[in-house]
């Protein structure tokens, strides 16, 4: 792993790793945020309704993934994965938390600005393949030698043949 990565990579981490603690000790604010998202969520989807009735579960679930997923990320282990599962912790908390009203318009902006940012830094750290080509890239490869591999092979069957 480069030096950036082994630096930058707590630095990330940490924000999520905090905001899901302080999910895990005091997730009421959380959960009011939710549960609007939540009573749409259980109309639609009806077996989903006991969670609509809990939504500090759910907010204490976040908080679980976003410390989990950030150690992961500061250890640098599943970075990719801890990532993916950081934005899709932060896509909830987006959408749904909002600053205090009782903060400045700058605050409340500076707020959003900075968890859209960190979103950002984890959506960037889910798609880096840390200099090794990504699963995509090895499959296109794979076919790409499989194909030249056929090609050489029928035609030494068809000089067999002639």
């Amino acid at each position: 792993m480069s030096l950036v990565r082994t630096i930058a990579r707590p630095l990330l981490a940490a924000p999520f790793v905090l905001g899901g603690l302080s999910r895990l000790r005091a997730p009421e604010a959380s959960a009011a945020a939710l549960r609007p998202l939540l009573a749409r969520v259980s109309r639609t989807v009806p077996a989903l309704q006991s969670l609509g009735d809990r939504p500090a579960v759910l907010a204490r679930a976040i908080g679980g993934v976003q410390i989990g997923a950030g150690a992961l990320l500061a250890l640098g282990r599943l970075p990719r994965t801890s990532s993916a599962l950081i934005v899709a912790a932060q896509a909830l908390t987006l959408t749904t938390e909002r600053p205090s009203p009782e903060s400045s318009r700058a605050d409340r902006l500076t707020a959003v600005v900075t968890q859209a940012g960190l979103t950002g830094g984890a959506l960037l750290a889910a798609v880096d393949t840390n200099g090794r080509p990504s699963l995509a890239w090895r499959a296109k490869d794979a076919g790409a030698r499989g194909q030249k591999f056929l090609a050489k092979e029928t035609r030494k069957a068809k000089k067999a043949l002639a």
